[in-house]
């Protein structure tokens, strides 16, 4: 592999990095007070408003309805109005992180959903606030399992940036697509799978070994 090559697949690697890890975080700063505000304004919840929860759930799902290839093409004239431009990496973190806001709501969602009735029923009792509950029971005891939502939703991320590639977002995505698929170089190709496949491996391990330190970490409760 030539020296052109490699340099081609670290800079496109680089891009692509910048696209994931800034959209994983808008991400969460998005998708987990919005999967809050689902729990609970759900019915049973500490705050039950189902028209809430039931309009917010329906624009969750609407919006992981679309195809991110089409979502990408409805939010050209957004992306323009927000950075300036369609193209490039800084274009690319707009659609990515509307797609990953509601796909990680709803991973966060069941993770919360999950967290022991008792220990917010105990919470409550002691005169604890609805604040206190979310704070001191909800967030911490669902965070192993929030860790590993948000390590699914960073995979995604990365077949969804190479997918932008397709409309010049930059990234291992453009690079297969213009000088892998278009110039017919198998090499560049096979290149740019490699680095996926490491890329997401990489990822996962890492989301795997600090959700399992987490559950670990976590006191055990006493009866």
């Amino acid at each position: 592999m030539s020296r052109l090559i490699l340099d081609l697949l670290w800079n496109a690697t680089v891009q692509t990095l910048e696209m994931v890890l800034a959209s994983g975080l808008l991400a969460v700063a998005g998708g987990l007070p919005l999967a809050v505000l689902l729990v609970l304004t759900a019915p049973g919840g500490l705050y039950p408003l189902s028209w809430l929860s039931r309009t917010l759930g329906a624009v969750v799902d609407a919006v992981r309805a679309v195809p991110f290839i089409i979502l990408l093409v409805l939010l050209i004239p957004f992306t323009r109005m927000v950075v300036g431009t369609a193209l490039g990496t800084t274009a690319a973190i707009v659609p990515l992180s509307i797609a990953a806001i509601p796909y990680f709501a709803r991973i966060a969602e069941v993770s919360l959903r999950e967290v022991d009735a008792g220990l917010v029923d105990a919470v409550r009792a002691m005169g604890g606030t609805r604040w206190m509950v979310v704070r001191y029971v909800l967030l911490p005891e669902s965070l192993p399992g929030l860790i590993s939502g948000f390590t699914v939703t960073l995979v995604t991320l990365v077949g969804a940036s190479a997918m932008a590639g397709a409309i010049g977002a930059g990234g291992l995505g453009d690079l297969a697509i213009r000088y892998g698929y278009q110039r017919f170089n198998t090499t560049v190709m096979l290149g740019v799978v490699a680095v996926l496949v490491v890329l997401v491996m990489l990822l996962q391990g890492a989301g795997n070994v600090l959700a399992r330190y987490l559950r670990h970490t976590q006191p055990t409760p006493r009866g």
